[in-house]
């Protein structure tokens, strides 16, 4: 019997207005930023702006430097501290953790991943600064501060652990679910004969992890990090409460400083005029900043096919 084409076409036609929708709104985006930023841009030019020091509103001179760099300095250090506690979660998990507790762990994961920024911002705020005030910043400052050319980075020049420091120890904490999830998916996929064969010849479980299991999967844990990088950069409340907000030069890791994302929160709804559409621009330059990552997470991932 042969069935009518109509409901096939229909539901063609369906998926493909949907995924149009999708483009049609990156689009809209991208175009809506674009307009917005124009009179910064036509002011100040793009590598003007960019690469401008200046944030000063009583000149209306605004340059994007300083949020940029906190934001790669934050999302590296977050980056450093976050991926060797995430692969070693996905690897506990995958390779050495009792079965009546890989459920748990595995869920505790996921709800760590599922807490809204802002709550993570607060308990930044009110419990994890105190702490590394009091504990942690001292303990660097005496060790690594007294360095020969490094140590001025380590110095602590102002009062309190609201500092970009503490944002890149929260960002870190958001993103190991994130990375530990994407490796432990990785590591679930190496194929038994491989692991059972280096055991044969006499690996321990150890080399077999280091030799087999990693070499494996780097490409797609390496895809999983980038990611990440990419959900750090944009990442805003959390930081907007715990980097401090200060406009000016970076002394060390310890002194508040701003990020895009958190200047973006700060002085969004106060704005006007000329640093309204500064604020526009340094939100395009982030979204030119997360399609570079994301763009990058693809090739590397699709290499690993190829």
């Amino acid at each position: 019997m042969k069935t009518s084409k109509l409901p096939n076409v229909i539901f063609k036609l369906l998926t493909f207005g949907a995924a149009i929708c999708v483009i049609v709104l990156i689009v809209g985006m991208l175009l809506t930023l674009l307009l917005e930023s124009w009179p910064a841009l036509r002011r100040f030019g793009f590598f003007d702006f960019l690469f401008g020091r200046n944030w000063n509103y009583a000149n209306q001179i605004f340059g994007a430097l300083r949020p940029l760099t906190g934001t790669i300095i934050s999302t590296g250090l977050a980056l450093v501290m976050a991926v060797p506690v995430a692969l070693g979660t996905a690897v506990f998990l995958v390779e050495l953790c009792p079965h009546k507790l890989r459920s748990g762990i595995g869920t505790a994961i996921e709800l760590l991943a599922a807490i809204p920024s802002i709550i993570y911002g607060m308990w930044g705020l009110f419990v994890l600064a105190p702490m590394l005030e009091e504990n942690f910043q001292p303990l660097i400052v005496g060790t690594l501060g007294k360095l020969p050319l490094m140590g001025p980075f380590f110095q602590s020049h102002y009062a309190g652990g609201v500092n970009l420091f503490t944002a890149a120890v929260i960002l870190a904490i958001m993103i190991i679910p994130f990375i530990a999830g994407i490796a432990r998916d990785a590591f679930n996929q190496v194929p038994p004969i491989l692991k059972e064969s280096s055991y044969g010849v006499g690996a321990t479980h150890w080399e077999t992890i280091a030799q087999v299991i990693l070499p494996y999967t780097k490409t797609a844990v390496a895809g999983g990090v980038i990611i990440a990088m990419g959900r750090a950069l944009g990442e805003t409340m959390a930081v907007a409460y715990v980097i401090g907000n200060r406009h000016g030069g970076l002394d060390s890791i310890f002194s508040p400083y701003v990020t895009i994302t958190s200047v973006m929160a700060n002085e969004f709804n106060e704005a006007a005029g000329l640093q309204m559409s500064s604020l526009f621009t340094l939100a395009l330059v982030l979204l030119i900043a997360n399609f570079m990552v994301l763009s990058l997470a693809k090739y590397v991932l699709r290499s690993k096919f190829n």
